[in-house]
């Protein structure tokens, strides 16, 4: 959609294997938004998500909350121009 954004953003800390890719798709499809969160090869777990601006800081704000599964040391994210070609929300 015209003016949607993109999230690209780096969660570190005690996030995989403990439902955090399910339970950030869970936020992300409450709020609307397309995309992935992967876990990646150093324990942590990439997410890219598109939609409207204030739905992807919302998602930010969730992720830093302390009240995610597991336990996120830090998140580093970067807003974008969306790219589009996203269909749903999946968490491999």
């Amino acid at each position: 959609m015209s003016g949607d954004q993109r999230l690209e953003a780096v969660v570190s800390g005690e996030v995989q294997a403990v439902g955090f890719r399910y339970w950030t798709r869970l936020q992300a499809e409450q709020l609307g938004l397309v995309g992935t969160a992967v876990n990646r090869d150093d324990g942590s777990v990439d997410i890219v998500a598109e939609g409207p601006e204030p739905a992807l800081q919302e998602l930010l704000r969730r992720l830093r909350s302390g009240s995610t599964p597991g336990r996120v040391s830090g998140v580093e994210a970067v807003l974008t121009a969306a790219s589009g070609g996203l269909t749903g929300f999946r968490g491999y």
